[in-house]
This record gives structure tokens, sequence and C-alpha cells, in this order.
């Protein structure tokens, strides 16, 4: 099984039951952070944005260092 990267580097082992999918770091359900994403289309449908936003896996690093009011997926 895939252990929790953060809780290793806290020298602690915990079973990962998430993915980021930024840095792909294998993550516990105390260092996973579920985040809605709104989408929108590309190419052939560059104005289409989904109905509803989909949820995504990521730690906090990365939800530190991408999730700015810049930041556009």
């Amino acid at each position: 099984m895939m252990k929790c990267y953060d809780c290793s580097e806290e020298n602690k082992v915990n079973e990962a039951v998430g993915i980021c999918i930024v840095c792909g770091k294998g993550l516990c359900l105390e260092h996973v952070k579920q985040v809605e994403l709104p989408m929108k289309g590309g190419y052939p449908l560059p104005h289409l944005t989904l109905k509803k936003d989909l949820p995504r896996m990521m730690c906090r690093e990365c939800i530190d260092s991408t999730l700015a009011d810049e930041f556009c997926v």
C-alpha cells in the first residue's frame, strides 16, 4: 500500500487515500484536501463551462502555490 508522503516527513506512518493532481504525492485523510475546480472546455468548445465543478485532490502545498485569482484551469 502507498503511504502518505507528508506523514513520512513527520516520521509517522499512514496509508494514502488520495494523490495530489499537481505533484503526485500520496496523501492520507489528514493531509489531502478536496477542492472543487471550475472546468472550462478547450478546443473545439472553448466557451463551454461544465455545469458542476469537478472534485480534485490536492496537497496543501500545491493549493497554496496554485490556487490564486490568476490561476486558470
